[in-house]
């Protein structure tokens, strides 16, 4: 598996779930440089993260890994990917939900970017550990088919989830997220990205389990 890629994980109070979504890049990545950005959180976060962190004055370890934890104030989900942007040292950057599990990742996404300026995946919902039917947004995720620049008929707009999604570094740096909105950042990069001639897809055997929160908009309406 290519070992050219940084993980960027937002997180606010995510004890429960992000050392679940690091184990997960350590499982299907070989020595990830991961990047969490602290949204202030009070919890135990920190510690748990801490737990995944490499030693470089031990050998290496495929228990462990680079681990970069960086503070953000005046928070927003732009703003706080940008600031994982301008950390990433790697080529490619997979932006992860805390609350996301990888379950497979095709070595071939690496090459899709090549002609693609963002690959997402396909996400799973699973409630309190319960697989449950994909509706109302998770309607989006395919089990059989990919799809370039995937229009959603429900919001009118073009889908992008940053929830589970890749791209390449370089061209991320250039056309950064919008760090004036309060949600949505990736609906619209993948909406000016189009615009500006580009192409991503949602490639739906590229796989993630999406864990559920009380207070994610992701689960308004759930069952």
């Amino acid at each position: 598996m290519n070992d050219d890629i940084s993980v960027i994980i937002r997180c606010r109070n995510e004890e429960a779930h992000i050392g679940y979504a690091i184990q997960s890049c350590l499982d299907f990545f070989q020595s990830p440089e991961i990047i969490v950005v602290n949204n202030n959180c009070t919890d135990n976060t920190e510690y748990v993260v801490n737990l995944f962190s490499h030693d470089t004055d031990l050998p290496a370890d495929s228990s462990y890994t680079s681990i970069n934890v960086i503070p953000i104030s005046n928070y927003s989900p732009g703003k706080a990917l940008n600031l994982g942007i301008k950390a990433a040292k790697r080529k490619y950057v997979l932006v992860l939900s805390s609350h996301c599990v990888i379950r497979n990742f095709p070595p071939s996404v690496f090459d899709l970017l090549d002609s693609y300026q963002a690959v997402f995946g396909n996400q799973r919902p699973v409630y309190y550990g319960k697989k449950i039917r994909k509706r109302y947004l998770w309607s989006h995720f395919s089990e059989s088919t990919d799809s370039v620049n995937l229009f959603s008929k429900a919001e009118d707009r073009y889908f992008l989830h940053n929830a589970f999604c890749v791209y390449q570094r370089d061209y991320i740096s250039a056309f950064p997220f919008n760090e004036c909105l309060v949600g949505k950042e990736d609906r619209y990069w993948a909406n000016d990205l189009v615009f500006r001639g580009g192409k991503f897809l949602y490639k739906h055997d590229l796989i993630a389990e999406h864990a559920y929160t009380p207070n994610g908009n992701t689960w308004k309406g759930v069952g």
